[in-house]
């Protein structure tokens, strides 16, 4: 099991500083939506469900931008932001 996540971690860090972005903005957009689909007319438990998926898969996209990154594109990243 562990020789399938290193080459995973591996795989992910082989992808482009371009696929990093697209991921990271993947993952602001399902924080976005998670917290915006309480405006729904929806009931509780449905909110609590779509919540916890999108809230879920915003988490996932956030620590797979960071592998493909990495340090070098988090601080490029800094860098064009300032």
């Amino acid at each position: 099991m562990k020789e399938s996540f290193r080459k995973f971690r591996l795989w992910l860090q082989g992808l482009s500083f371009r696929t990093g972005v697209i991921v990271a903005l993947c993952c602001l957009l399902c924080y976005a939506i998670s917290f915006a689909q309480m405006l729904l007319p929806l009931s509780v438990a449905a909110k609590g469900v779509l919540w916890a998926v999108f809230y879920g898969l915003a988490k996932a996209c956030q620590y797979t931008a960071i592998l493909i990154l990495g340090k070098a594109g988090i601080a490029r990243l800094k860098a064009f932001f300032k």
